[in-house]
């Protein structure tokens, strides 16, 4: 998806800083001096957030409904809304270029396959490294 709008409570905890949480998205906070600040730091942190779990292959939940969330006296719910089309053109992750040696029965096989390299091997990167690891 380009657009994602979701709810934010802002929190009026102290005099000098407003926090920003998404209930839809744990993990997902910021804080800000005002209010101009706090909106503008709850764009971001939704944008990084959002770009984080595409990239990660997580859900993106369903937002709330504003009439939905409950109110108190010290918050208050605004939407927030960000254009990831930005937001993955800012966020450059660079890569970098690896020479590998594969038997050559393997190599005809996986390009017969369609096989792209790079996909399998950073896929295969990722699971060995959020395995859990064992001491030799």
């Amino acid at each position: 998806m380009d657009r994602y709008t979701f709810p934010a409570q802002l929190c009026y905890e102290t005099p000098d800083q407003i926090g920003v949480i998404f209930p839809d998205l744990p993990g997902c906070v910021t804080v800000g001096t005002d209010e101009g600040d706090a909106l503008s730091k709850a764009k971001e942190a939704l944008g990084l957030h959002l770009y984080s779990m595409e990239t990660d292959g997580e859900k993106i939940p369903v937002p709330s409904r504003l009439r939905d969330l409950p109110n108190d006296e010290n918050s208050r719910y605004i939407l927030v809304d960000v254009w990831m089309p930005y937001i993955r053109s800012r966020v450059k992750v660079p890569s970098v270029k690896k020479t590998l040696t594969i038997p050559a029965w393997l190599d005809q096989a996986a390009h017969a396959a369609g096989v792209n390299y790079s996909q399998v091997l950073q896929g295969a990167l990722r699971e060995i490294l959020s395995a859990p690891r064992t001491r030799q």
